[in-house]
């Protein structure tokens, strides 16, 4: 609406400096202008929002040539309505060539105005393609030796645990899907049982080395996160970290609802989610990788990047991404921690809900 509004005040603008000059500027004239100006596209660009549907199911010409055909519409009735109203009051008959001068005028303008518009749609239609590509390049994929390792641990569990082979071809059946599906925004509650299926599965061959602790807050229920964005982040505390020492050691993951420190455009004060990661690690892998730092360490410089590039693809620059090697109580640590904004209402481009990672029909497969 404002960009309807500002784009038909320029018009009218034009309009004036083109018949009267600058100087002296003639604001009657610019006020009779734009309120003509404004009673054609504020109506047409309503009856064009009624008729979207309808269009949408139409080839680009006829419904080019239909929308082009409601705002000469309108433009015409408002021109009638102006010219009959200004010959009533001076008492004469309407101004036959005033009108169609009028018309052709508003006519080329609306011509020129909904290319404009088409062309802007098509750019958007284009580069969100091209995010969407990036975004499904940038999907992260369970690595090979995780899947090796897997069939391994499921082969020796079928003879001496079948419930429990079970429940690991369940949770592999989980993985999988949520790997190989489109790039999208998922619950958060989704997005935790999977890591949790992620992290039952390394435990599976790592035994008790692999410890996990988890801290969640109450979120809103419908809270969302980058589906596929903590299963990496798990995995590379796994591989770099637990998994290289001798004792193993304790992952702790914590999410928490936070205030962002600024109010958004309601003047409430906008909130973000705040996720955490940490684990121990070996004193080769402690090379800090931070926010602003490009270089990263051994082994987890692909992870991270990937992961800072999702995010970036997906919220812009309105995330925060960290990951650092630290003292801690029991040796060197690596934090990783995550800062996204916390909406409740999904994008339309990359918000589809995707269905729960527990089906029926994973269990009938994996039995």
């Amino acid at each position: 609406m404002a960009s309807l509004v500002l784009m038909g005040e320029l018009l009218a603008l034009v309009l004036v400096l083109a018949t009267d000059g600058l100087h002296p500027f003639n604001w009657q004239r610019l006020g009779l202008v734009s309120l003509t100006v404004q009673w054609v596209i504020l109506p047409a660009a309503a009856i064009l929002c009624r008729l979207r549907p309808r269009l949408a199911r139409l080839s680009h010409k006829v419904a080019a040539a239909l929308s082009y055909s409601t705002v000469l519409a309108v433009l015409l009735a408002v021109l009638l309505a102006q010219h009959w109203w200004v010959a009533d009051m001076e008492g004469r008959a309407i101004d036959d060539w005033g009108l169609l001068s009028n018309f052709l005028v508003g006519a080329i303008c609306a011509g020129v105005v909904l290319r404009y518009a088409y062309v802007q749609q098509q750019l958007h239609n284009q580069q969100q393609a091209e995010l969407g590509a990036r975004i499904e390049a940038l999907q992260s994929r369970i690595r090979p030796h995780f899947l090796f390792n897997s069939m391994n641990s499921l082969a020796s569990l079928i003879a001496v645990d079948a419930p429990r082979a079970e429940k690991l071809v369940e949770d592999l059946a989980a993985l999988f899907r949520a790997s190989l599906a489109d790039s999208k925004l998922v619950p958060l509650e989704q997005e935790v049982a999977l890591a949790r299926r992620y992290l039952e599965i390394e435990s599976l061959r790592l035994g008790d080395r692999l410890q996990q602790e988890w801290q969640i807050d109450e979120m809103p229920p419908q809270a969302q996160l980058p589906s596929m964005l903590l299963q990496p982040l798990l995995e590379n505390a796994v591989l770099h970290g637990v998994a290289r020492l001798r004792h193993g050691g304790k992952i702790e993951i914590a999410i928490r609802q936070n205030h962002a420190g600024r109010q958004n455009v309601i003047g409430s004060s906008a909130r973000e989610l705040l996720l955490s990661i940490q684990n121990p690690i070996a004193v080769s892998e402690s090379k800090p990788e931070t926010e602003n730092t490009p270089g990263v360490s051994t082994g987890n410089g692909m992870a991270m990047e990937n992961v800072r590039q999702r995010l970036s693809a997906f919220y812009g620059d309105r995330f925060r991404f960290s990951a650092e090697a630290r003292d801690g109580e029991h040796g060197k640590e690596y934090r990783v921690e995550l800062r996204l904004p916390l909406s409740t209402t999904p994008s339309t481009t990359n918000a589809r809900i995707t269905e729960p990672a527990t089906t029926p029909a994973m269990k009938e497969v994996a039995r």
